[in-house]
């Protein structure tokens, strides 16, 4: 933590910089443990008293699964350092609760809003995500329902064709979040890969300043939004991993339980795809598709919870 005047609250401690979303690691899953600040530090406390220290300003999002307990000042750090907590179910199925880093902007979700609610400007938004997520331009003269279904279909045939190609036993996606063990080894997988791309994409999403809540192809849950900006890239990064993963499995060779390697498989795509610095972009791309002037900042408007300063050198050059 660097630079500003100490906090009347923690005397002697300088208020963090956040530090842009594109320059963080993605993701971290804790459990058993007592998350807190000791001397300064952002730890994790297990039974036996043992520190874990967990560098909170450079995570775009920290998962709390069952037996994790989180102070005061621990979550006051992690909001100021703009890093999302995210209360989870086993595995990361299950989501009970987030922070907020940074905050909504009014100016940005009225944009959202008004986009979300003419039809017109929604479509070409659908229409956008579908063009992006598959390569090609969506068909023509398709309602937000139809394309729906376009997709579905779609989505089925990819992962039929992942399945075979990893030698896995694939029937079709079902799961039920409330009973993770249930569940088929592929269908485990999925679920613990996209949880955890469900995490970094609702860190941007709040980030940016807009709401989960209000989506365009998906709606009416709370994470809707979230969902359409994770389906752009779910089959470039976590649901081959998850396919791989569940065929490793099925072949005896997995050394480790099925989602623990599938969050490593899935910690090391995102690192692969720069998935980090394209998320915000990408949601500022397709709320321009939907062809309404993006409303202007108010004079005290709050700046981003993500400020990304212009380099002081040239590109050889840090900073």
């Amino acid at each position: 933590m660097a630079g500003g005047t100490p906090r009347k609250d923690l005397p002697g401690a300088q208020p963090p910089r956040p530090i842009p979303l594109k320059e963080r690691a993605s993701i971290v899953f804790v459990d058993r443990g007592q998350l807190d600040v000791i001397d300064g530090a952002f730890v994790l406390v297990d039974a036996n008293g043992v520190r874990t220290v967990i560098p909170v300003g450079g995570l775009a999002a920290i998962m709390l699964e069952p037996g994790t307990r989180a102070s005061h000042a621990a979550v006051a750090l992690a909001a100021r350092a703009g890093t999302l907590l995210i209360w989870v179910g086993e595995a990361g199925v299950r989501l009970y609760s987030t922070g907020q880093p940074g905050g909504a902007r009014a100016d940005k979700l009225l944009w959202q809003c008004r986009l979300a609610l003419d039809p017109d400007a929604r479509l070409r938004i659908v229409r956008r995500m579908f063009q992006v997520r598959f390569g090609e331009a969506a068909p023509e003269r398709r309602s937000v329902d139809q394309l729906r279904g376009i997709e579905g279909a779609r989505v089925r045939t990819i992962y039929q064709g992942l399945a075979t190609q990893f030698g896995v036993s694939w029937k079709r996606r079902n799961y039920d979040p409330s009973e993770f063990d249930v569940s088929d080894v592929p269908n485990r997988c999925l679920s613990a890969a996209t949880s955890c791309l469900y995490g970094i994409t609702e860190a941007a999403v709040l980030a940016a300043g807009y709401a989960p809540a209000i989506g365009f192809l998906h709606a009416g849950k709370p994470l809707s939004f979230v969902y359409d900006i994770a389906d752009l890239y779910k089959f470039e990064t976590v649901v081959p991993e998850a396919f791989r993963v569940a065929g490793q499995h099925a072949k005896g060779k997995l050394d480790k339980p099925v989602e623990m390697a599938v969050r490593h498989a899935c910690r090391d795509a995102f690192r692969k795809s720069n998935i980090l610095s394209r998320l915000i972009p990408a949601i500022e791309d397709m709320l321009l598709a939907g062809g309404l002037d993006r409303p202007e900042t108010p004079e005290d408007a709050v700046g981003p919870a993500f400020a990304d300063p212009a380099p002081s050198g040239d590109e050889g050059q840090r900073g």
